[in-house]
């Protein structure tokens, strides 16, 4: 199932509560989770894709989003 937390006043994260990768619905690109700027105008699915080990984690993808470095 994909869960929404909010992770600042500004951005959501969605992420896998089972460990696979999203595809965001608009564009078809895979995720492991995605950040989005509120209100988010992408939509998500789960796939039945495992993520991969060497992802970076939720934290990591907000710096880069927020424009700080990992």
């Amino acid at each position: 199932m994909i869960l929404e937390e909010q992770v600042s006043e500004m951005c959501v994260r969605h992420y896998s509560d089972a460990g696979y990768m999203l595809r965001q619905v608009e564009t078809d690109k895979l995720y492991s989770d995605a950040v989005d700027v509120i209100p988010c105008v992408f939509t998500y699915e789960e796939t039945d894709q495992l993520i991969p080990d060497e992802d970076i984690d939720a934290e990591e993808s907000l710096q880069i989003l927020m424009g700080g470095e990992v």
